[in-house]
């Protein structure tokens, strides 16, 4: 099953030390390494800070966009993988190997299969019960 792994972070403020950028990428690297040489890895960016982004709503027929992130939040979304793991404790156990969740929080996100939907396995939709 296909599993989205967002990385957030808190978004820092001050510049961060060349070592220190270092060690996070030495750390990033080696983690992509190792879902890749397991055969997990599909997918995996890192973004832009949230002052890049532009928030998209539709009201009343009309495109509105506001710069910016969404919500105002201590931590953002700063990465993904997007990871093919047998289950969710595989999916876990990927998540806690993302450097960043030593400092943030990573979320694990099933994504829904719309091809399996027209079969009759519930679970292979990501249905829960």
């Amino acid at each position: 099953m296909r599993y989205l792994l967002l990385i957030y972070t808190e978004e820092r403020t001050e510049a961060t030390p060349q070592e220190d950028i270092a060690a996070e990428m030495e750390g990033y690297n080696a983690f992509g390494d190792e879902i890749r040489n397991r055969g997990l890895f599909e997918a995996g960016e890192a973004l832009h800070p949230t002052a890049a982004a532009t928030t998209v709503r539709v009201r009343d027929g009309q495109t509105v966009t506001t710069d910016g992130p969404f919500a105002e939040t201590k931590e953002a979304l700063g990465g993904f993988y997007l990871i093919n793991a047998k289950d969710l404790d595989e999916a876990i156990e990927v998540a806690a190997k993302i450097p960043g969740a030593k400092h943030g929080s990573i979320e694990v996100r099933p994504i829904f299969d719309f091809g399996a939907a027209e079969g009759s396995n519930p679970e292979a939709v990501g249905a829960t019960g």
